[in-house]
């Protein structure tokens, strides 16, 4: 009988105790060596423990530096932002110092010109109070004026004439000879209106002068102005023989406004002129005579024919035997072609009684 074969098993037992053996085995190596790793990783060496200390100490070092660093970048921005603002304040007081030193600048100026115009008023109320004091002067030694007269330019007049005096006779010449310096033009325009005769340059001279002479009267004296051609007359109607105040000064505005409406006419009659002075009462102690030539009468009618020189000087001197002592005549001469002997006669006149002679020039006053 055959032989039955056993069934051929790979895994068995023998073979699985040897593989549990050889697994076991390397377990076994396997734990020693992981072991002995871990130990040599758990033991680190000396030389690297500290290499680790120092990097860890500059590490530590680093971080300080930066925290420090980051402190003082925080300091520096702060202590920018302070710059800033104490940059930005600076420049604000900067520009308000520019603005008051413009300001300064401005009262500056306008402080120098202001005292420059302090200067100016104090040298022009110097100046003023220099005319004043002169003016003041003047009036006490010529008493005080009551009206104003300026010539061309504001002309001063040194003339020596006395107008002063408690009461003063003022004798203007209102004769045709007083239209013109020349013969021949006085008989050419004693036949024209009285519009031209006013208009007559001598005639305006005259009374220019009456003007100035009124202008030189103290405020408390007395006056009388009259006009004389072949007879006398007030200028003045209804004073006649009457001493007027000077006051004032009304009635010597109203005496000139009426000697510039008088037309010169008739002949020259000094004889009733010069009788005023004695009957006047009380007699004035200055008389001031405006004459252009000597006398061509001596009543009021007026003779026919030429007069000659010689019977002028007739005429003159019987009127001069009128005048009482005493009395100061001043003579105001607006020379006549031809009349040499007037200038004479009169000059003596007022040199004999203490009085001033003026030969009238073509542009006074």
């Amino acid at each position: 009988m055959a032989r039955k074969r056993r069934n051929f098993e790979v895994f068995s037992m023998s073979f699985l105790d040897c593989m549990c053996c050889g697994f076991g085995a390397v377990v076994l190596v396997f734990m020693i060596i992981n072991a002995q790793v871990v130990h040599d990783a758990e033991a680190p060496r000396d030389d690297q423990t500290g290499e680790t200390t120092r990097l860890q100490i500059e590490i530590l070092d680093q971080r300080k530096n930066m925290v420090l660093a980051k402190n003082s970048m925080e300091q520096l921005k702060d202590e920018k932002i302070r710059a800033e603002d104490q940059i930005a304040q600076i420049i604000a007081l900067i520009e308000k110092l520019k603005a008051e030193l413009e300001k300064l600048d401005k009262t500056t100026l306008a402080k120098i010109e202001s005292v420059e115009k302090l200067q100016s008023d104090i040298k022009r109320l110097e100046d003023e109070k220099k005319r004043l004091l002169a003016v003041e002067a003047e009036r006490q030694s010529e008493g005080s004026k009551v009206r104003r007269f300026t010539g061309d330019g504001d002309r001063q007049y040194l003339t020596g004439l006395k107008v002063g005096g408690e009461r003063i006779l003022i004798l203007v010449d209102s004769s045709a000879s007083m239209l013109d310096r020349k013969i021949v033009n006085v008989l050419r325009r004693r036949n024209m209106s009285d519009a031209v005769k006013l208009r007559s340059l001598k005639w305006r001279q005259a009374v220019a002068s009456v003007d100035w002479l009124s202008a030189q009267l103290s405020p408390g004296s007395k006056f009388q102005m009259y006009t004389f051609n072949n007879e006398s007359r007030p200028v003045l109607k209804g004073s006649d023989g009457v001493w007027l105040e000077v006051g004032d000064g009304k009635q010597l505005d109203e005496a000139i406004r009426t000697l510039r409406r008088t037309v010169p006419e008739n002949g020259t009659n000094m004889y009733d002129a010069f009788e005023l002075v004695k009957k006047l009462n009380p007699p004035p102690d200055n008389v001031i005579v405006l004459v252009d030539s000597l006398p061509t009468m001596n009543t009021t009618e007026t003779e026919p024919g030429m007069v000659t020189g010689q019977e002028r000087l007739k005429y003159y001197y019987e009127a001069e035997a009128l005048i009482p002592s005493g009395v100061t005549v001043n003579i105001l001469l607006y020379p006549m072609e031809g009349d040499y002997n007037a200038a004479i006669v009169y000059w003596l006149l007022a040199y004999r009684t203490g009085g001033s002679f003026m030969s009238i020039s073509k542009d006074w006053p």
